[in-house]
């Protein structure tokens, strides 16, 4: 069979997106299948922009690419939906959430922002409406997409990019969150919570991005300079060690689609740490099972921090829960695979 799978491209950019389109690429040639990545690049601002890759997504028919007939296309990313292909299948990461849930009507927005708002919505929902099947990538996707745009879908889960090289080690008296530094993935909770902390236990933050001057500052602001480390990036190496010796994972995003964080902590034997409006971490979070899922409260995440580091036994265990948790719901590249290629 021929596939090609259809997204877009932010230059210089790779996260988990990129990681997922590849997977996806492994899974389908290890299937037999000749495969290709197609891509286009995305630019966030101005409105202009964003217009203008949705008219040229929906000018793209994959029906025939220079005489190569895919007989499925799968596409992964906002707009690349909008293509024409007799067999168009979604498998959805995330919408163009600055439109749907990030919006906030209490403040003022210019004609064209409210412009493109109204053109996202309606061409979404005409493009997902009219795939031939339509997946997300979790629940929490499948949630938005039905609430905003009215369109049924099914979540198909697949493992996380560094799950063949996690392992697990004697735990050390620290909590790991490693995420990109944006608001949204709220790094400044567990900041937060160290200031509360009884116990010796630091925090260990991993990623770049553009809070990383605002973290500095708050770190200063509360004194928690020497149990606060901002790691910066890390290699694949660098994050195996990491998860391995933690105590525990902290992952308290604000509304996460998936968050491969979760499940790569479960796979390192480690109890994750997450927050009642987190979204997607509370898929696989089982409250005082295989970790703790809190109100985004510093001091209940000190709590909680603090219970693990004086219950070691009681971390341990959890940790082995998570593990025996992720195994047990059984999903895998070569399922996730099988099911968007289903007849």
């Amino acid at each position: 069979m021929r596939i090609a799978i259809a997204t877009t491209q932010v230059p210089f950019i790779s996260g988990g997106a990129e990681a997922l389109a590849r997977g996806l690429y492994d899974a389908c040639r290890l299937a037999g299948h000749e495969v290709e990545i197609v891509t286009l690049p995305f630019r966030f601002f101005p409105d202009s922009e964003v217009s203008r890759t949705m008219d040229n997504w929906e000018a793209e028919n994959f029906s025939n690419i220079n005489g190569y007939n895919p007989d499925v296309v799968i596409c992964l990313k906002f707009p690349a939906y909008y293509l024409s292909h007799h067999k168009k299948i979604v498998w959805l990461l995330h919408q163009h959430r600055s439109v749907y849930d990030l919006w906030d009507a209490s403040k003022p927005a210019s004609a064209e922002a409210v412009a493109l708002r109204e053109k996202i919505i309606a061409k979404d929902t005409a493009h997902l409406s009219g795939a031939k099947r339509v997946y997300t990538i979790a629940k929490n996707v499948s949630k938005r997409l039905l609430k905003y745009n009215g369109v049924e879908s099914t979540a198909l889960y697949h493992p996380p990019p560094l799950a063949s090289g996690l392992y697990t080690a004697k735990p050390q008296p620290y909590i790991f969150m490693p995420s990109r530094l944006e608001t949204l993935k709220r790094q400044d909770l567990l900041i937060r919570a160290m200031k509360y902390c009884k116990s010796p236990m630091a925090a260990l933050i991993g990623g770049d991005g553009g809070q990383r001057p605002q973290y500095d500052k708050l770190i200063a602001e509360l004194g928690v300079g020497d149990r606060v480390r901002l790691l910066g990036g890390l290699t694949d190496r660098e994050m195996f060690g990491y998860y391995a010796c933690s105590t525990a994972v902290f992952f308290g995003p604000k509304d996460e689609d998936y968050g491969y964080i979760t499940l790569e902590a479960m796979l390192a034997r480690k109890p994750v740490i997450t927050c009642t409006d987190s979204g997607g971490p509370l898929e696989f979070v089982v409250d005082n099972q295989t970790g703790f899922i809190l109100p985004p409260d510093p001091e209940q995440i000190a709590a909680a921090i603090d219970k693990l580091y004086y219950n070691e036994t009681l971390a341990v265990d959890l940790g082995a829960s998570a593990y025996e948790h992720y195994h047990a719901m059984n999903f895998s590249w070569e399922k996730a695979a099988e099911e968007l290629l289903k007849r």
